[in-house]
């Protein structure tokens, strides 16, 4: 087993995650077979209860681990499907070395960070990396690792003394540091500063690691005379400080020959209505899965994020304002999407938004609470059940078409929600979901919400024209819901983004951009085939492989 670990100086946020994720698809690429872990050193079991303005997104995995949002990156980048132990925290390695002091498996010693933290983050990478994470079965032959924050945090000193003990262990001809630092360029002088970069080396290689190469973040390429004064101050090679390092190794390591092809893209616009659109992360997979569908159609995504608050009437001058911009936006939308989340704020503007693209007959996704929130309105305005609405936000309505699920214990925070993989059986061959699938007779995807449709009221909504075309395996869970005589007007309560690839769109966002171009009756008659025309974009080309840029 090979382990190369990605560290970062300098700032947070500096793309550990995207150079992880690029140099383990590129060395799968050359045939290796890749994992990854993600190292996180805050001390929250998982990302389960943390605010989507926290950290983004919660990512959630095949078995129900609710991770961070890079091992979203992994999965996507190296089309492989990870565990919730690929994703490490402290507070998980303290919870495994507490309980173990509890059932006395340290023999009455003083547990220690070093050896008895620093021990179990090394046995924790080494049982996990040997995890299969492929359909063969395999053990996987190289495992990148990325470890969150910034090198000199004091939350991360235990897990660069684990790896600082760990290269020895592994052997230097099995272990490689790959740091990612900040170079930047101030406006007023225009010249780029290495000091930022030298400094975080320095601090690298103080706690006992020494970086293999350095990948330098720029506005602009970084200059040669600038290289060479970080190869000098920093110990390293010319050729090992790089800011193209993933082409660089692609051109040498397949001899591939570059080609570029630059196409016009037909635009497709989507309205996504929700509540945490002021950082992008918070929507980091449905972007993805968008942009997944839009490429391979041969289309440009033009997502337009929408405060879903800002589509309810106010009085105030400045909202007012914002009113009408965020109406007009939904309005020259092809396509809308009201993905999932939690509580009652901005609910009513999703409402708005559904209505309008089930009257305007406007292709339409909802997702999770987005599906929920589309039984609502339909209760409300075509059941005339005015007071329609979910337990979670009246718990006493007289019309609960929505309800908290049986198992829901709202007494803990962690974990209480179903999570994970879950099949959901077609009830019908008449499902534009089901041809989207492949015509199957189940799918499995991933889960998390804690309420559910009443399926005691769902005979009401079918008599009417919305149907419950999916359920789970018992008939009991409502899984999707379709409306008739509508372009796509179709609700998952699973989430399809997380299971969405660059060369596998997922199907619910696929049919949300193909309606939304007008061409899913097309693509129905084909048998859900794309036509040689949408194929993508060719990058690279080799006697023995092809890739292509998504």
């Amino acid at each position: 087993m090979k382990y190369i670990l990605v560290t970062g100086g300098v700032i947070s946020g500096i793309g550990k995650g995207i150079i992880a994720s690029s140099i383990g698809t590129i060395l799968k690429s050359c045939g290796l077979r890749v994992t990854a872990i993600k190292i996180d050193p805050y001390i929250n079991i998982d990302a389960g209860t943390f605010s989507p303005y926290e950290h983004g997104e919660v990512f959630v995995l095949n078995d129900g681990g609710e991770v961070d949002l890079d091992l979203g990156n992994y999965e996507r980048f190296l089309d492989i499907n990870l565990y919730k132990d690929n994703n490490i925290t402290t507070g998980k390695i303290y919870q495994h070395v507490i309980n173990k002091e509890r059932h006395g498996d340290y023999l009455g010693k003083t547990v220690q960070v070093v050896p008895h933290i620093t021990d179990a983050v090394q046995e924790w990478v080494m049982n996990q990396a040997k995890v299969p994470v492929d359909d063969d079965r395999k053990e996987p032959q190289i495992c990148v690792i990325e470890l969150g924050g910034t090198i000199g945090d004091i939350e991360g000193m235990p897990f660069v003394e684990a790896f600082r003990q760990f290269q020895f262990k592994a052997k230097r001809e099995n272990f490689c540091n790959i740091h990612v630092s900040l170079v930047p360029q101030p406006n007023a002088t225009g010249e780029q500063k290495t000091k930022p970069t030298q400094n975080s080396v320095r601090a690298l290689r103080g706690l006992g690691l020494s970086p293999d190469l350095i990948v330098c973040r720029s506005a602009k390429p970084i200059e040669m005379a600038v290289k060479e004064k970080i190869s000098m101050f920093c110990h390293v090679e010319p050729e090992q400080v790089s800011t193209l390092l993933i082409v660089k190794y692609v051109g040498q390591r397949l001899r591939a020959d570059l080609i570029v092809y630059e196409r016009l893209l037909k635009v497709c616009s989507i309205a996504l209505v929700g509540k945490y659109t002021k950082l992008s992360d918070c929507y980091a997979s449905v972007f993805k899965a968008l942009e997944h569908s839009a490429l391979a159609i041969n289309h440009k995504l033009d997502l337009m994020y929408i405060d879903s608050t800002e589509l309810e009437r106010s009085t105030e001058v400045e909202n007012s304002v914002k009113y009408h911009q965020a109406w007009h936006k939904l309005c020259k939308a092809d396509g809308i999407l009201v993905p999932g989340g939690f509580g009652i704020r901005g609910t009513e503007g999703k409402l708005q938004a559904i209505s309008w693209a089930r009257t305007k007959k406007k292709p339409f996704l909802g997702v999770c609470l987005g599906m929920q929130l589309a039984v609502v309105e339909f209760a409300r305005n075509c059941l005339n059940w005015k007071d329609a609405n979910s337990t979670e936000f009246d718990p006493d309505t007289k019309n609960p078409v929505v309800i908290d699920m049986p198992e829901h214990n709202p007494g803990d925070m962690g974990g209480t929600m179903r999570l994970g993989k879950r099949r959901t059986v077609f009830k019908t061959q008449n499902s534009i979901l089901r041809k989207l699938y492949g015509d199957e007779t189940f799918v499995e995807e991933r889960h998390r919400h804690r309420y559910e449709v009443n399926p005691e009221l769902t005979h009401s909504f079918e008599e009417k024209g919305l149907k419950f075309v999916g359920h789970d395996t018992e008939g009991n869970r409502m899984e999707i819901i379709e409306l008739e005589n509508h372009p796509y007007f179709v609700g998952v309560q699973f989430h399809p983004e997380f299971s969405s690839r660059p060369m596998k769109p997922s199907p619910p966002y696929l049919g949300l951009l193909l309606a939304a171009t007008g061409t899913l009756n097309a693509y129905l008659q084909r048998g859900c085939k794309l036509s040689p025309r949408d194929y993508p974009v060719q990058l690279f080309r080799s006697p023995e492989k092809e890739f292509f840029i998504y």
